[in-house]
């Protein structure tokens, strides 16, 4: 199935009575309020994702932040979203799908191939003057079955190791990346050997996906390469995502390290430097 979908396209289903579940994975970080905003306005029959509760395990600082639950428990949870296995899912937010991106990611990982972004999410379907509803909808469970490990992932030990032999994209703002701010990691900078690749800037004002050939020159400039081995990680796994669909979009292959900063910044052992390059301006964050 294609990364994206259109808003265009999401109406054209719905119009034609295709089967579509539309999930709602509304968060960011520092906002709490996610189930709030979606009561208030979602798609009409959209699905409220809770990420923190249903993407994502305890915080463990030997797995990061949002570590992934395991298969059962993802098994679960999208059962209780009503989904069954052939069914098509978009996914969407209001932020660009900084956030549906997670659900995308670990969707695919799972084995469920008919998943996509809804390409600007909330915003482009109210931009494009569709209905929008309110509350909660009425879910009859479904009966999907799950599986694990069909997307590529790497650990910590990967990550060491990967600038030795292939490209790693550390998705963060650039700020972060750097160094000159941390609001929720232990250590500030970033896995020495990574290139700083903000997740935003796949992204154009309208919150949509830049077109392919945009992304396809925004990588290249990175360094990346289709015979050149990439991984992405951002603070907890979350955005990172983001960056593997965009890539996917442009045409290349990305692992996630889905522990991230956020558990590779918790262990000392592990290397943290600070700066505008791979390798750090020559400080060791402490």
């Amino acid at each position: 199935m294609e990364t994206l979908m259109t808003v265009a396209e999401l109406k054209d289903r719905m119009n034609a009575g295709a089967r579509t579940v539309l999930l709602d994975v509304r968060w960011a970080l520092g906002d709490p309020h996610g189930h709030a905003h979606y009561l208030e306005t979602h798609l009409p029959g959209a699905v409220f994702v809770d990420l923190p509760a249903e993407l994502a395990g305890p915080a463990d600082p030997t797995r990061g932040r949002h570590p992934l639950p395991s298969v059962e428990e993802f098994e679960r949870s999208a059962r209780s979203w009503g989904l069954r296995d052939g069914d098509v899912v978009v996914a969407y937010d209001d932020s660009g799908n900084l956030a549906a991106a997670r659900l995308w990611w670990m969707l695919r990982n799972a084995g469920f191939a008919g998943v996509c972004l809804l390409d600007g999410g909330l915003g482009a379907w109210q931009a494009a003057g569709f209905d929008v509803e309110s509350g909660e909808p009425d879910v009859e469970p479904g009966d999907v079955v799950l599986s694990d490990g069909v997307m590529p992932a790497i650990g910590a030990a990967e990550a060491a190791m990967w600038s030795g032999r292939g490209l790693l994209l550390d998705a963060r703002a650039g700020e972060r990346y750097r160094g000159e701010i941390e609001p929720v990691d232990p250590r500030a900078g970033h896995i020495p050997g990574a290139v700083s690749a903000p997740t935003t800037a796949n992204l154009g004002p309208d919150g949509r996906f830049l077109p392919a050939d945009e992304l396809r020159d925004r990588f290249t400039s990175l360094g990346v390469r289709v015979d050149l081995p990439t991984a992405v990680y951002c603070g907890s796994g979350v955005t990172a995502a983001h960056e593997i669909a965009a890539l996917e979009i442009a045409g290349f292959p990305a692992a996630l390290y889905p522990g991230s900063f956020s558990e590779w910044s918790t262990n000392p052992s592990n290397d943290v430097v600070t700066g505008a390059v791979p390798g750090g301006d020559g400080t060791a964050a402490g």
